[in-house]
């Protein structure tokens, strides 16, 4: 029997380069600086490549704890004097200090890492702005700048609408799709068609648009796992082993905003001419206008090898680029999503189960990645009617000198001042 071998995202990116590298499609320098490792460490990932074959990219030390690790007595111990003894210190301060204080020897850096998991908060300098030109990467398919052009295609014929634009860094190679808004639907459709016709990217530079980067607090597991909350199109990024890049301006991402300035001076012209008046028809035609145009404004990469990865037989591309909602499995065997509930028809032991929704419409309700059978409740049985009781009226109290209540309605005094045999004789 093979063996299986199980591998990272991370892993499988670095066998896929050192593959390369070792069929003298890239140099070992270039394979250095797409993996951002020394050029010694690829010598030694391509000598144990081909000694080894693919589980020599797995490092050794998996699963073993490090020699050098801090025990968590002592991070507990530095931490609680971070906290009271020198609260407000910053990482390099609170270093020396520990060490001058009470002889505890920490870097800076590790300092640093702990303040930012655990919350301690000091005072930082506001870095004053920087902005230079940068070089162009050198592989195709190393970095794609991503973004939605907001604007009024097609001139008044139709409703505004987004157009979807990858622009790769090295080629300038150009991508689009046109979309009724920008989310996370339109992302994910647009990139599941990009990897179809090119391949996995690298990386992709895009800035913090809500669909892109979760601007909300982070959730039990999120905190459980020591992880950053993350948005769905970020999820089924981070599944393929694509590093997402933020930008923090405009200028930053300045190649696909002078791409859209480009295109919404010459396409909106083009469809124009071709009298186009709805998306559908401006998909198709950029399906013709597109190649034209890379050719026409398309550079040669400084490097001609393309690093895009292709799709892994084992990788569902459907069921990473949907929207994964984890739901609460009641005692009825019911899941809600959307205010629509749906009737679970396997037997399992859980409390909570995964609803995708994939970008055809299709609902999928999956445990541990096994699909689960379910129906949509149309309508929920009524209730069963109790029996009504039999009215039964009401007994009301006779008169009395006692029923101080009547005393004052017919008197219109205060109670205690009624003559009582004056009551009696009235009635």
């Amino acid at each position: 029997m093979e063996d299986i071998l199980t591998m990272s995202q991370k892993e499988l990116k670095r066998l896929h380069v050192i593959r390369k590298a070792i069929e003298k499609r890239i140099k070992q320098h270039e394979a250095a600086a797409l993996l951002e490792v020394s050029p010694r460490q690829i010598r030694r990932l391509v000598k144990r490549v081909r000694d080894e074959s693919d589980k020599g990219i797995i490092h050794r030390s998996r699963g073993k704890r490090s020699h050098h690790a801090i025990s968590e007595a002592l991070q507990q111990k530095a931490l609680g004097l971070c906290k009271s003894i020198y609260a407000g210190f910053n990482p390099t301060l609170a270093s020396e200090k520990l060490f001058e204080k009470n002889k505890i020897a920490l870097s800076r850096e590790t300092l640093r890492q702990w303040f930012i998991a655990e919350g301690v908060l000091y005072e930082t300098r506001k870095a004053r702005p920087h902005r230079k030109w940068r070089e162009r990467k050198t592989h195709c398919g190393q970095m794609l700048q991503m973004d939605g052009s907001h604007h009024d295609w097609f001139e008044g014929r139709s409703d505004r609408c987004v157009l979807m634009g990858y622009i790769d860094d090295a080629t300038s190679r150009v991508y689009a799709r046109f979309y009724d808004h920008e989310g996370t639907f339109p992302a994910m459709d647009s990139f599941k068609r990009y990897v179809i016709k090119y391949g996995i990217p690298a990386s992709i530079y895009l800035d913090r648009h809500a669909a892109y980067q979760s601007k909300g607090q982070a959730t039990i597991e999120d905190e459980l796992a020591g992880r950053a909350p993350m948005t769905q199109f970020a999820r089924a990024l981070e599944e393929l082993g694509v590093r997402l890049i933020f930008a923090r301006s405009a200028p930053a991402k300045g190649r696909i905003e002078r791409l859209f300035k480009t295109l919404q001076d010459r396409l909106t012209k083009e469809m124009r001419l071709e009298k186009i008046k709805s998306i559908a028809e401006a998909n198709d035609f950029l399906e013709r206008y597109l190649p034209a145009f890379n050719k026409h404004f398309g550079v040669v990469p400084a490097q001609g090898s393309d690093v895009h990865r292709s799709i892994l037989v084992k990788q569902d591309l459907d069921a990473i680029l949907s929207v994964k909602t984890p739901r609460a499995l009641r005692n009825d065997f019911t899941v809600l999503h959307n205010g629509v509930l749906y009737q679970i028809e396997d037997t399992l032991r859980a409390d909570k189960v995964m609803v995708e929704e994939r970008l055809n419409g299709a609902l999928f309700i999956t445990h541990k990645a096994r699909r689960l059978r379910y129906r949509k409740i149309v309508q929920r049985p009524p209730k069963p009617l109790e029996p009504r009781k039999p009215h039964t009226p009401r007994e009301y109290k006779s008169a009395s000198y006692d029923n101080t209540w009547r005393l004052f309605r017919l008197s219109g005094s205060h109670p205690t001042k009624i003559n009582k045999e004056v009551f009696a004789g009235a009635l």
